[in-house]
């Protein structure tokens, strides 16, 4: 092709125009469009039941982060999960908005202790927060533990306190829960199993 000394000048113009333009920010969006990459491409899948109520959804939880020992996963989506058979890819909004609880900057991750009389709760060790609640279950239960009833006939039960177990739990947790409940004697227990 041949070009004149004018047709050269014009297109170094152009050219020159143009870069300027693009140096500014004003080239088109369409232009400098590229497909972005997907989101879950590089996050861990996680399979979860939803802790709301006793339906037990199955939920996909996605999480990043490069999985060290000292670095911390952050959740970045929250799904339905279509193979449970329980939900099928179904989520309530409090189970689809589990993503923001779990990543609040206000949700409850530790052990605190509020003692009679005071205004402020302070946070204590796993290990104090369990030694705790053995020791007034045991002394709740030395206290209250009836062997036998009125009429003398044995009983060997616990009234006195009750259990609340997971709402989501499996059935196979609720039959140990059971049969840890029932060894204590306790017979005041609800658990609602649900699949």
């Amino acid at each position: 092709m041949q070009i004149t000394r004018r047709k050269f000048f014009k297109v170094c113009a152009g050219g020159m125009a143009g870069t300027s333009v693009a140096a500014l920010g004003l080239m088109p969006t369409e232009a400098l469009a590229a497909p972005r990459e997907y989101k879950l491409l590089r996050a861990k899948e996680t399979r979860q039941s939803c802790t709301y109520c006793a339906v037990g959804c199955g939920m996909l939880m996605y999480s990043m982060g490069d999985g060290a020992m000292n670095s911390k996963r952050k959740l970045i989506h929250v799904e339905g999960d279509p193979d449970h058979p329980v939900s099928r890819g179904a989520l309530c909004p409090k189970g689809a908005g589990v993503l923001d609880f779990v990543n609040s900057p206000h949700r409850l991750q530790y052990p605190e202790y509020r003692a009679p009389g005071s205004d402020k709760w302070e946070r204590i060790s796993w290990h104090d927060a369990i030694s705790r609640i053995a020791k007034l279950l045991k002394d709740d239960r030395d206290a209250n533990f009836q062997t036998v009833n009125d009429a003398g006939t044995p009983v060997n039960r616990w009234i006195t306190t009750g259990l609340l177990t997971a709402s989501a739990a499996s059935n196979e947790t609720a039959l140990v829960t059971q049969k840890w409940a029932r060894a204590l004697g306790l017979l005041v227990m609800d658990n609602q199993a649900s699949t």
